[in-house]
């Protein structure tokens, strides 16, 4: 994956965060740098730890499926794009606290974060990926828009959370069917 692409996962898997982080605004009522900084450093953080450890644990076994593997990295990457969508298009309203303790900062980077470990694993399906570069960008763009989302969420409120996740939900199945297409060889 190049550097474009890279950076489309990026913003991808960071719309997750973003969206929680919207909640987090809303809920503070004031976005001081404190809540930014501590959304955007818990959420970037294990948005770069869980696609290494995941890279990591597709690499064990790339070489048993490799004739497969595009295949994996699709289904992963559509079937996570499909449940963002879903969620984005879900009339169920989830409930955030103001609350950022080590405690629940820890719940919620996990939770926002897991499909960042399957993205990992299908990296490690697709190959000629350079780990170092795809997480280093997929942390500084989660921090950057997790810390982005709480100012936004304490001026506009929720309007923008279900539009910011259902865009990651359509990158990420984009990136499913073109890192298929490139392995069929219809596109370049």
């Amino acid at each position: 994956m190049g550097i474009g692409e890279l950076f489309l996962l990026a913003v991808g898997l960071s719309m997750d965060a973003f969206a929680v982080s919207i909640c987090k605004g809303l809920a503070s009522k004031k976005a001081d740098a404190n809540v930014m900084v501590t959304c955007g450093a818990w959420f970037g953080g294990f948005q770069a730890l869980m696609p290494l450890i995941g890279y990591y644990l597709g690499s064990l076994f790339a070489a048993a499926i490799e004739a497969v593997d595009h295949w994996i990295a699709f289904i992963l990457l559509a079937a996570i794009g499909a449940n963002m969508l879903r969620e984005a298009f879900s009339k169920k309203e989830e409930e955030v606290s103001a609350d950022v303790s080590v405690k629940t900062m820890f719940v919620m980077a996990v939770a926002t974060s897991i499909d960042a470990l399957a993205v990992g694993i299908s990296l490690a399906m697709a190959g000629d990926t350079n780990i170092w570069l795809a997480i280093s960008l997929i942390g500084i763009t989660t921090f950057v828009l997790s810390a982005i989302g709480v100012k936004i969420g304490s001026i506009f409120g929720s309007r923008f959370e279900k539009k910011a996740e259902a865009a990651g939900g359509f990158i990420l199945i984009f990136l499913g069917v073109r890192i298929l297409l490139q392995h069929l060889g219809i596109w370049a």
